[in-house]
């Protein structure tokens, strides 16, 4: 049986779907279960129920732009690169020649 929602993968391809590439699926469904549980925390707790649907619709618009944007940003790999190149230091500073001496 074939699925409603076709999943491109080509030969040495990311998955897509639906516009989002590889680890961006898996981030944008992590979102989505978490505000599930905090929907369900806010209505424990007693807020109510409007005030919970809007939040958390807020929310969710806000996490779908979010993780599209990066998507299309930074592609495949590139958050990953992104941030190894920040744990990249500036700048080495020494206080003797030592270190190159030996």
């Amino acid at each position: 049986m074939n699925s409603v929602y076709p999943i491109n993968k080509g030969i040495n391809q990311s998955i897509h779907f639906k516009g989002l590439k590889a680890q961006y699926i898996w981030y944008l469904g992590a979102g989505v279960v978490g505000l599930m549980i905090l929907f369900a925390v806010l209505f424990i707790i007693g807020l109510p129920s409007v005030i919970c649907v809007g939040f958390i619709g807020s929310s969710g618009g806000f996490l779908v732009f979010q993780i599209y944007r990066m998507s299309n940003r930074f592609g495949q790999y590139g958050m990953m690169k992104a941030l190894a190149r920040k744990q990249i230091p500036k700048v080495i500073k020494l206080q003797s020649r030592g270190v190159f001496i030996m």
